[in-house]
């Protein structure tokens, strides 16, 4: 599947270059203990400036999903699954991903997954698997 890459910046860059280093790194504040995403230079919750990136374990399971059937680019392969994961280390800590290496019939809502990363020029993309 061909990606539309994201453009690094100061703020992002960890969580998208992390996969480099086999991590997922998540946005922390030092000042509630909270993750958050997508990465900013202020904490959501608290408002704290306090904040950095910090390796999560990389497992969750599947908040929500579709599976898109559309053949908006002759390059992308359908079906797919785009799914919300919400990560082991809290509550809410969500984020936009694919399920890759499944049936799109085998993903279902509570599925245990794991991180694993497509590299593709500067970026590693997370994307999540059927945890082992």
């Amino acid at each position: 599947m061909t990606r539309k890459l994201p453009a690094l910046t100061p703020d992002n860059s960890a969580f998208w270059q992390g996969g480099e280093q086999q991590e997922l790194r998540m946005h922390h504040c030092n000042t509630c203990a909270r993750f958050f995403h997508p990465p900013a230079p202020i904490c959501p919750q608290c408002l704290g400036a306090e904040v950095g990136p910090r390796a999560v374990s990389g497992r969750g399971t599947v908040f929500t999903y579709t599976v898109n059937h559309q053949p908006w680019r002759s390059d992308l392969k359908e079906p797919y699954v785009v799914a919300i994961v919400e990560l082991a280390e809290q509550s809410g800590l969500r984020f936009v991903t694919n399920i890759v290496g499944a049936a799109p019939t085998d993903v279902h809502i509570g599925m245990p997954v794991q991180v694993r990363f497509e590299h593709v020029e500067d970026v590693w993309l997370p994307l999540f698997e059927k945890a082992a």
